[in-house]
């Protein structure tokens, strides 16, 4: 997108923002309907999973009422939520009251309209399902806060030197040897290296973990979200019998109980010093360890399992000539910083930057947002006002509000250079991490703490890449948590670049 378009962009964002806040929108009834006790949520369910799929879901009822905001059943549904009745949110205007925690509840809406057992966590409830106004929230953020803190100057050479040694090179070997290389497994296996070096001070495979973190994270984590994804069985078995295995009742925890214990472990035996700290800060031990795996394994591992094949697929499909514009500011960048990547190089990487948060616009790793209203309160879209009543359930489908064809132009299309210049203006329409990409987490908040960790890495990700390689080619596949991406050619950097 040229500064012009994106300043156009840009502006008509602020004046709709402007005229919202100062014209008085007519109030009109919430559309949509929950259907019959029961029977409503089921067909719901249905639809979502396997009749119309997630995106025709929202998309149809949005032009069935002429509106972004309407009523729905979210799944799971009958037996594993109470109620499943929200009230949708599509658009970039209505979707920020779910970070007002001023007006929305977020305690124990995490996953949803269901919360998973806490035998999945040790038996506590972990600071993700906690509301800010809960005393313990702000004591475990601040945790949080404190370990990101106190690894910061870890960031770069420690994630430059897991992409150097266990990703690229056998991203090589792969396509050397088999002509394709499998993306997602080499990157789940390097993230949760990283992740597990950065906060343990040890590589895993010197504890009882070994090699096998990817495989017993990914586990604990199906058993957790099966209820909100389907599994793809439905080529071998009919729809009703994987809606009843996974969708009707909740997995067992104990069937995953060992595999947690591993991570556990490793975690209580090896990330001594932050546990220490842990204590001091007036934490007990134990419930330190269990949000720190869960910190590392759901939060960090779990988002990085999805979002860097979305920046694969994505950068990939764009094609050789915004491969050459990256090519050509990083290393002119390094190069005036004496070769070498620091964060001040970092912030100089503009259309970089740009890139990361287009792929966060586009596909974010967190695509639903749920919060409870704590009281009355009119909620407005772009074209009307919306009463909403205390208690009632607030849901947003991130992907289509970050796709707002009012706020951005072409907004279905990947545009690397979409937030440069002008368009940076537009940041504030980004809401991957629930927030504003221009707003910051606090212990008041529920934005998530670890959001300039996760830009960076992507970045990181980006520059050490395209210091290696001139480009690359892909072949993208729908998987059960995102995409599933194959490198079909490296094409290594040339020496008189």
């Amino acid at each position: 997108m040229s500064n012009t378009k994106a300043s156009a962009s840009a502006a008509a964002a602020a004046e709709e923002e402007k005229w919202g806040s100062k014209k008085l929108l007519q109030i009109r009834e919430i559309p949509g309907s929950y259907g019959l006790p029961f029977v409503g949520p089921i067909a719901d369910r249905l639809a979502y999973f396997y009749t119309q799929g997630q995106d025709e879901f929202f998309t149809s009822r949005m032009q069935k009422h002429q509106s972004t905001v309407f009523r729905a059943n979210m799944p799971p549904g009958p037996f594993l939520a109470s109620d499943s009745g929200v009230i949708v949110l599509l658009d970039a205007k209505s979707f920020p009251v779910l970070f007002d925690v001023s007006k929305v509840e977020k305690k124990n809406v995490f996953a949803g309209t269901f919360m998973p057992s806490t035998s999945y966590t040790g038996g506590y409830r972990i600071c993700s399902y906690l509301d800010p106004s809960e005393p313990k929230h702000a004591l475990l953020k601040r945790f949080i806060f404190s370990i990101l803190a106190s690894r910061h100057k870890r960031f770069i050479p420690e994630f430059s030197s897991s992409l150097s040694n266990d990703l690229f090179p056998l991203l090589e070997d792969q396509i050397s040897r088999k002509g394709k290389a499998d993306f997602n497994t080499t990157s789940d296996s390097m993230s949760f290296n990283f992740v597990f070096r950065l906060f343990c001070d040890k590589n895993p495979s010197v504890t009882k973990i070994g090699s096998k973190g990817p495989t017993l994270i990914a586990k604990w984590l199906v058993f957790q979200l099966a209820p909100l994804f389907t599994l793809g069985l439905t080529k071998k078995f009919p729809n009703f019998l994987e809606d009843l295995l996974i969708h009707t009742f909740p997995l067992p925890p104990f069937l995953v109980k060992s595999d947690y214990k591993k991570l556990y472990d490793a975690f209580y035996e090896s990330a001594t010093q932050i546990l220490d700290e842990a204590e001091v800060m007036g934490l007990k031990r134990d419930e330190a360890c269990h949000n720190l795996v869960f910190l590392s394994g759901f939060n960090t591992f779990g988002g990085m399992k999805t979002l860097f094949p979305s920046l694969f697929k994505w950068v990939g499909l764009a094609g050789e000539k915004l491969h050459q514009q990256l090519v050509r500011e990083i290393r002119k960048v390094v190069k005036l910083e004496g070769g070498v990547v620091t964060l001040s190089a970092i912030e100089k990487m503009e259309l970089t930057k740009s890139v990361v948060f287009e792929v966060l616009r586009i596909d974010p790793p967190v695509q639903f947002q749920y919060g409870k209203a704590k009281e009355d309160m009119v909620i407005e879209s772009h074209d009307a006002a919306f009463r909403v009543k205390e208690g009632e359930m607030i849901f947003g489908y991130q992907p289509l509000a970050t796709k707002d064809p009012k706020v951005f132009e072409n907004p279905e299309d990947f545009v690397g250079s979409r937030f440069v210049g002008e368009g940076e203006k537009l940041l504030k329409y980004v809401y991957w991490s629930n927030g504003r990409e221009t707003e910051s987490p606090t212990e008041e908040n529920k934005q998530c703490p670890g959001k300039d960790f996760v830009v960076l890495v992507c970045r990181l990700m980006l520059i050490e890449f395209f210091l290696r390689y001139d480009t690359f080619t892909v072949d993208v596949k729908k998987s059960v948590l995102g995409s599933a991406v194959t490198v079909k050619s490296l094409t290594p950097a040339n020496s008189g670049s």
